[in-house]
């Protein structure tokens, strides 16, 4: 495929999209992606860190309000992709991806229920939302279901060692490398779905996770995620 050379992805250099080229040249990403954090969490209202798949994935969904944060977010999406779309008609729809923690499952089906009232064409899943376990929080090791103050903490390593566990936590270079091939896998899975159209793909999941992501599109270290 167009993306075997991101193969040289290593311990040392985790980043998948290092290899692939801007955006309209051969060989690059063929859809586009749009990052979406999980409104307000209970987990979030406590003040606690959630991280356990475990207990993210049936507990810590979102509160009232982040309900309305993601109903908000929803149609604003909506509003905008047809604002884009119906003229240029550059995408043939809209394809979502979220982490399978249940606050950000909440998050993107209500992305979903968004699309489809507005006469959006989803991918693939009846419901719109296709759960992807690389899209999972990081995993902040024996911090877990402390306060989340002790975010910084692990931070604080990240700038000087991406690849440590202290704490027990995933390193930022794991992350890196999981959700960077993922990125490749579902742009080569969307591929030919339709014909030759472009999807616009939206990766739904978690603080962490969505901002070490974003140093991978930018070809950035990882330690550079705040």
């Amino acid at each position: 495929t167009a993306f075997s050379a991101a193969g040289a992805a290593t311990a040392q250099q985790p980043n998948h999209l290092l290899s692939i080229p801007p955006s309209g040249q051969e060989g690059s990403l063929r859809h586009s992606y749009a990052a979406l954090r999980h409104g307000q969490s209970l987990a979030n209202v406590a003040k606690i860190i959630s991280s356990d798949p475990a207990i993210s994935t049936v507990e810590h969904g979102l509160s009232d309000f982040g309900h309305e944060q993601a109903k908000e977010a929803g149609k604003l999406f909506a509003q905008q992709f047809h604002t884009d779309n119906d003229a240029s008609k550059e995408y043939v729809g809209v394809a979502i991806f979220s982490s399978d923690f249940k606050r950000a499952r909440e998050t993107a089906q209500h992305m979903a229920d968004a699309c489809k009232a507005a006469s959006i064409p989803l991918y693939k899943n009846e419901k719109g939302v296709i759960l992807e376990t690389n899209l999972r929080e990081r995993n902040f090791g024996t911090l877990n279901g402390g306060r989340d103050d002790r975010y910084q903490d692990v931070w604080d390593v990240d700038i000087t060692d991406p690849t440590h566990n202290e704490f027990g936590v995933e390193s930022v270079y794991s992350v890196v490398e999981r959700t960077t091939r993922l990125v490749l896998d579902i742009d080569e899975e969307l591929t030919g779905s339709q014909g030759d159209g472009k999807w616009k793909c939206i990766l739904a999941a978690h603080g962490d996770v969505l901002q070490i992501l974003q140093t991978g599109f930018k070809k950035m270290d990882g330690s550079l995620h705040r």
